[in-house]
This record gives structure tokens, C-alpha cells and sequence, in this order.
């Protein structure tokens, strides 16, 4: 504070000085009490598998777990919040959780293999050239992981056939479309996402 008060002491502005000092304070005061009023959720991933699983607070996609800390840290308002983790060819992960104000909890998200996902024995290759990065990604109503993993000389597999592709991050219009693969064909789904209203949100990651 003492630094930009320097900074912004001109001669004959007095009073413009004092009300963006004021402004400033009351800005840090009530980031302060917001801080002290909310409660944070850390998410620890047991291995390397669950660090991209998709997270959802209470019924709403928020992310996924590797990304889910510093500027995007889960601040949660005090009472009782069902958290959900889930990835393609892993059984869901659910726990609920007791907010306080200002405090913090970690949870430890540990995700177990599906004995009934089976890994295609053929495959064609969908490529995913798509912004916002983030964004969750659906085959056949399956999430399998934010846009990031499937970019760049990553691909997602699947079996040959046609498959419904969906891309959704609430604030955004979700993305639907069809893509037929045939086998070791190379397909590349390329589109920006438009930002909308949370009401436009796919019900994969707003669940009703």
C-alpha cells in the first residue's frame, strides 16, 4: 500500500489520490473477508492417472484435478458439498465433504479401474484442435478427459464407427457433432468455443 501511495501522490490531486487509496483498501478488505468466509478444497491425485480426471462440485463440471490450484483453487461456501471425479475407463469417484469458513481440506482423489471397460482392439485417431483448452471432452456421453490431452501429437483413440462428440465448459455453447472413423484413420475435430450463459450448459457437466 505505501508504495502505490507513492506512486500516485501528484500535486493537486489529493483527493483523487485518497479515493483510489480508499478503493484499493476496500477492494483488499473485502477479498480479505471473502477469503475468510469461504472454505478451500485441495485436490491431491493418488497417481499420475487422476491428475486430468474431470471434477464436479455439487452436480457442476469445474475442471480437472491438475489444474484446480492457484488462481483456479476451489473456494467453496461453508456447509455440505458432494465432490465427483471421473475419467474414461475408471469407476467414479464420489465424497462428500464438510466446508468450514476459511479453512482448507485436502482430498485425495484415487480412482480404480472399470473391469468392464474394454479397450478397442482397432482403432481411427480424433485430434482435438479446440479452445478453451480446458474444456471437458465427451465420446458417447463417456468423459474422457480436457480438450489439452487430445491436441498436438496426442490423439484419442477409438473404434471404428460413428461417435457423438460433445465439448462443454460452463460459461460457454457446448460443441456437439458426429465424426465417422474408419480404421487408423486420422480425424481432427477444430472449433472455438462461443462463451454463452451457464444456462447453455451441456447437462454432461451440469447435471439436472
Amino acid at each position: 500500500m505505501i508504495s502505490v501511495t507513492k506512486r500516485l501522490r501528484i500535486p493537486g490531486s489529493g483527493g483523487l489520490v485518497m479515493f483510489m487509496l480508499l478503493s484499493l483498501l476496500f477492494v483488499s478488505a473485502a477479498s480479505y473477508a471473502q477469503n475468510k468466509v469461504m472454505g478451500e478444497i485441495e485436490l491431491a491425485a493418488a497417481t499420475r492417472t487422476e491428475k486430468h480426471a474431470g471434477i464436479w462440485i455439487d452436480g457442476q463440471y469445474v475442471g480437472y484435478v491438475d489444474e484446480l490450484k492457484g488462481s483456479k483453487k476451489l473456494l467453496l461456501l461453508p456447509g455440505e458439498h458432494e465432490i465427483v471425479a471421473r475419467l474414461s475407463g475408471y469407476k467414479e469417484f464420489s465424497q462428500r465433504v464438510t466446508v468450514e469458513p476459511g479453512q482448507k481440506q485436502v482430498i485425495r482423489i484415487s480412482l480404480a479401474k472399470d473391469p468392464e471397460f474394454r479397450t478397442p482392439l482397432v482403432t481411427g485417431e480424433v485430434k482435438l484442435n479446440v479452445t478453451p483448452p480446458r474444456a471437458a471432452v465427451f465420446i458417447d456421453d463417456r468423459y474422457i478427459g480436457p480438450v489439452e490431452d487430445f491436441g498436438g501429437r496426442n490423439a484419442l483413440l477409438v473404434s471404428p464407427g460413428n461417435h457423438r462428440i460433445r465439448i462443454a465448459l460452463a460459461g460457454y455453447q457446448t460443441f456437439e457433432g458426429d465424426v465417422n472413423v474408419l480404421v487408423n484413420q486420422k480425424v481432427t475435430v477444430k472449433t472455438d468455443l462461443v462463451k454463452g450463459s451457464i444456462t447453455q450448459a451441456s447437462p454432461l457437466i451440469k447435471e439436472q
